[in-house]
């Protein structure tokens, strides 16, 4: 089929084979001119591992420390009619690449937060790797299904304590406007925890644990945003910011409950992209359009991929980490220091509906949305015939 992008309000209902090959096939290409100045992980997991960060944690694992790595997803395989998620096409590009290198890639898809999949990654784990010496944790999702409960939680993008009314815009309508935000009650706040919060991560930890696959010292990350004064009312000072916070209780948490094993947890605040999850966040297109015009002029611009190298680099694998005072990583410097802040904050006071093209930088944002499902790639040819029905 001839495959062009069908987009609906902030999502693409579907994917590109080639385009999403293309992509993961760039990150690679980037990883592999890198410097490693240390050494690195030997036997990775990659919760959530399909796009964005986690895609580029797996990437950077192998390719750029010969890491041998087991994924988790969530995706939806291509029939002969419609085509695939642009996770399931990262995932079969990946393991293609990683074959040709001779790298070990294996992924299970299914429910995360699933006590089943725990098991079924475990004897994956047992059967093929022995002990697991880095966990990446890099789940978003809008629910989940406590294990032990059965009851399913839904997040909810709402402020905490009082009302409140920002500019966004409206990628649909092309459309600056004011977007009014009722507060959360106490029951959303506590749904959203639960969704978002540290309870699944430490889950998978203990779960390792105690089927021994967690090797003596291994290190494990979970991914935040954390932003500055025009995102804090709706990340910060907000139901995300709740559930933020509940990930430095789980760090902390994993940290003295398997000081035995000499885990080493952090959550790891990394920039603002456009990614799945952002795309859908009230604030955030208009925010991240002014932020790609600030840092691409500033020279200080960073994907997915170069964050992630950073992290591993600078962080995870380095000598001397940049820890804040919640002795969490912080990859964010470049973005949320003062002087870049008060050039986007001045954008921001000056957007209009008529300006906003000028002021801003929409056209990269659109790019990048467009690339998560490997559309808008150079060298790709968009009226070509392609099949859909790829396999990992």
């Amino acid at each position: 089929m001839v495959i062009k992008p069908k987009v609906r309000g902030f999502i693409c209902t579907n994917a590109h084979p080639v385009g999403c090959a293309t992509a993961v096939k760039e990150q690679i290409e980037y990883v592999k001119q890198q410097k490693m100045d240390a050494e690195g992980p030997k036997n990775v997991l990659v919760i959530g591992c399909s796009t964005g960060y986690g895609l580029a944690s797996r990437i950077t694992s192998a390719f750029g420390y010969g890491a041998k790595t087991l994924g988790v997803c969530f995706e939806k395989e291509p029939s002969e009619r419609k085509t695939g998620t642009a996770g399931w096409y990262n995932t079969a590009a990946f393991h293609q690449e990683a074959r040709e290198a001779e790298l070990y890639a294996d992924t299970l898809n299914g429910d995360a937060f699933s006590d089943e999949m725990k098991s079924q990654v475990i004897e994956k784990i047992k059967a093929d790797l022995g002990k697991i010496d880095l966990v990446i944790y890099s789940l978003a999702s809008p629910r989940r299904t406590d294990p032990d409960s059965g009851i399913t939680y839904k997040s909810t993008l709402k402020p905490v304590g009082q009302a409140y009314t920002t500019k966004t815009y409206d990628t649909d309508k092309d459309k600056v406007h004011d977007v009014s935000l009722e507060p959360a009650n106490d029951e959303e706040i506590a749904h959203t925890i639960k969704v978002m919060g540290g309870e699944d991560w430490e889950r998978w930890i203990n779960a390792l644990v105690k089927a021994d696959v967690l090797a003596d010292g291994a290190k494990t990350t979970a991914y935040t945003y954390i932003g500055k004064e025009l995102t804090w009312p709706i990340y910060g000072q907000a139901t995300i910011g709740k559930a933020k916070e509940d990930l430095d209780r789980a760090a902390a948490a994993i940290n003295g409950e398997h000081s035995n094993l000499s885990v080493d947890a952090h959550v790891s605040s990394l920039k603002a992209l456009v990614t799945q999850a952002s795309s859908a966040i009230p604030v955030m297109p208009l925010y991240i359009s002014l932020i790609y015009k600030v840092m691409k002029e500033e020279g200080t611009h960073e994907g997915c991929i170069e964050q992630i190298h950073g992290l591993f680099n600078t962080c995870l694998y380095g000598d001397n980490p940049t820890l804040d005072e919640q002795n969490r990583y912080r990859m964010d410097g470049k973005e949320t220091n003062d002087a870049t802040q008060a050039k986007i904050k001045a954008l921001w006071d000056q957007t209009t509906q008529e300006n906003f093209h000028q002021l801003s930088d929409y056209k990269g944002y659109n790019h990048e949305f467009l690339k998560l499902f490997g559309f808008d790639i150079d060298g790709v040819d968009y009226d070509q015939d392609v099949d859909p029905m790829v396999h990992w």
